[in-house]
Order: C-alpha cells, then structure tokens, then sequence
C-alpha cells in the first residue's frame, strides 16, 4: 500500500468515527501517542471492557475506553499561551469585571479552554488556557514543583537583605520563600528578577509587600518551560507538539 493509498484509509477511517487508539488516548489528555503506544503495549489500556496491547488498533470515538479504571474523554485538547496586557482579569465568571482575558483569545479555537492558575489584573505575562484538566492539575500542584519567573519592577531598590529573606521565606500567613532572586541589571535595583513555584494566589506581590515594598510592574516571563519569546503583549498562540509533551512530562 503506498503513502497516498494509507492517508486515504486512515482519512475514511477517521470521517467514519475510527480513530487510532494511541490518538484516542493523547487527545483525552492523558499523555503523548508515543508514551500512548507503551500504555497499549503494556496492557493498561481496556476498549469496552476489553484489555488492548495492539498498537495499530482503531476505535470508534464513541467506545469506552479507560485507564486505570477511569473513562477517558477524547475530545480535541487545546493548548493556548497568551501573553496577558494589564487591566484583564483571569477569573472566568466574574460578572463585574470589564475586561476578562478569554476576550482575548476569542479566536483561538471554538473549545470552551480555562486558564490554568491566575494573573491578577494589573499583572502581566504568560498565560496557559486548556481544557485538558490533567495536565491542569500537574501544573497547578505545588508539589510538581512547575517554575515561574517574574520580572518585578520595586518602587525602591531591593536591599541584599531583603533579598536572602526572599529566598530564606517570608511570613505573608505561611513562610513562603523564593526558589531564587536576582538583579537582571545590576545598576538598577528596583528591578528584581524572581524564581518560584509557590502556587498561591498573589504571592510575589504579598512577599514584597510583607518586606515593604510597592510593586509598581509585576510581568511573568517564564512558565512550567514557555517563554514570552516571539509573542508580543496581547497576542496569543497555539503550543507546538513538543512543548505540550515537555508540559506533559
């Protein structure tokens, strides 16, 4: 069978409901085809009910298939990065709220995606939307340790030991403390440049504010791997394969 012939079967076979089991299981979220294709081989993949090691197999998009016992959804994931200008909120139901930062992304896909954790209004910087729950719940949870980067900008320079503080921990209700700080120039030291993994919700402004600081800017320049590189303030853009299997990992 030659390429054009196998596109033509595998076209019908997708426009008749048969999709590739190893794509079944990558849409649902669970992970990338390829780690897919060692969950068939292993055994751990059940099609109505039935065990499944095959790796060329198709299914119907209205089988039941599970792992580890739990039904899987194979609806498209989508996978968004948006670099959020001041002034929008990220909460998704806020009636009150002016500007929400899915007035943005509009455009992007006609899935119904959810920003995973928050930048608070006057923050800006990267932002992830999905509707993939499970990578949702590995990039929210402290204890997979995911980092970010903040690029504060004080209202007066921070002193050497308020940085060691920073990174010692700081009491905001719990000791939380930054995984690293650093001065991006060291002529001017109002700016600090901010690693941590603390998830909680306005921790980078409750820090320095705890050590007596304003934060006039506050931009978020690295997530979980995703940098601002090639996406100007406002603009959005869908993740490549390989930086969703990085996120997945």
């Amino acid at each position: 069978m030659n390429n054009r012939h196998k596109r033509a079967v595998k076209k019908t076979a997708e426009g008749d409901g048969m999709i590739r089991l190893n794509k079944y299981i990558a849409n649902s979220g669970v992970c990338s085809r390829r780690d897919a294709d060692k969950l068939i081989s292993d055994g751990e993949i059940s099609v109505d009910g039935k065990a499944v090691t095959d790796l060329g197999t198709k299914v119907s998009t209205r089988a039941k298939v599970k792992y580890k016992g739990r039904l899987l959804n194979p609806e498209r994931k989508v996978y968004i990065l948006l670099n959020k200008p001041a002034g929008y909120v990220s909460t998704m139901d806020d009636p009150h709220a002016g500007k929400l930062v899915t007035d943005l992304i509009k455009s992007a896909c006609s899935e119904r995606v959810y920003p995973v954790g928050r930048l608070d209004k006057d923050t800006t910087g990267l932002l992830l939307f999905t509707n993939d729950g499970e990578l949702t719940k590995k990039l929210t949870h402290p204890s997979h340790g995911k980092k970010k980067v903040y690029h504060v900008h004080l209202n007066r320079p921070l002193t050497k030991n308020d940085m060691i503080s920073l990174t010692e921990g700081v009491d905001i209700g719990e000791l939380v403390a930054a995984d690293a700080v650093a001065y991006p120039d060291p002529e001017d030291k109002t700016q600090v440049g901010m690693e941590i993994h603390s998830g909680q919700n306005r921790v980078v402004r409750k820090m320095f504010e705890a050590l007596g600081y304003k934060i006039k800017k506050l931009d978020r320049v690295y997530f979980a791997g995703l940098t601002k590189k090639n996406l100007p303030r406002g603009k959005w853009r869908s993740l490549t394969e390989k930086e969703i299997n990085i996120l997945k990992r």
